[in-house]
């Protein structure tokens, strides 16, 4: 099986990047951090990110997914244990519901 790779683009106080720290470790999967300096943005973020040029970012095998809402989809629909969601569609909408509800405001 190929090595995956993994890397997060992130700040460390960042609330939308700690959602993808945790839907990592309830995956169990490895990763590597890039710690980010938001006033001084790296290359690599701006090639990465180049529509929002923002944290976090994602990077599977070469594939950048940003977007906090958009990466835990991706995790949770590549790597199927631990759901991240319950398996009722109605649970689900409330999840989602709240999720949006936090970012809005």
């Amino acid at each position: 099986m190929a090595k995956v790779e993994l890397k997060l683009l992130r700040t460390w106080s960042s609330r939308f990047s700690l959602r993808i720290v945790w839907a990592l470790q309830l995956k169990g999967l490895e990763y590597d951090t890039v710690f980010e300096d938001l006033s001084d943005k790296s290359p690599l973020l701006l090639q990465l990110n180049p529509a929002f040029k923002k944290v976090p970012v994602l990077l599977h095998n070469g594939n950048p997914i940003s977007e906090s809402l958009v990466i835990l989809e991706y995790i949770d629909e590549i790597w199927k244990h631990n759901p991240l969601l319950p398996d009722h569609p109605y649970d689900r909408a409330r999840a989602r519901f709240w999720a949006k509800f936090g970012d809005d405001k």
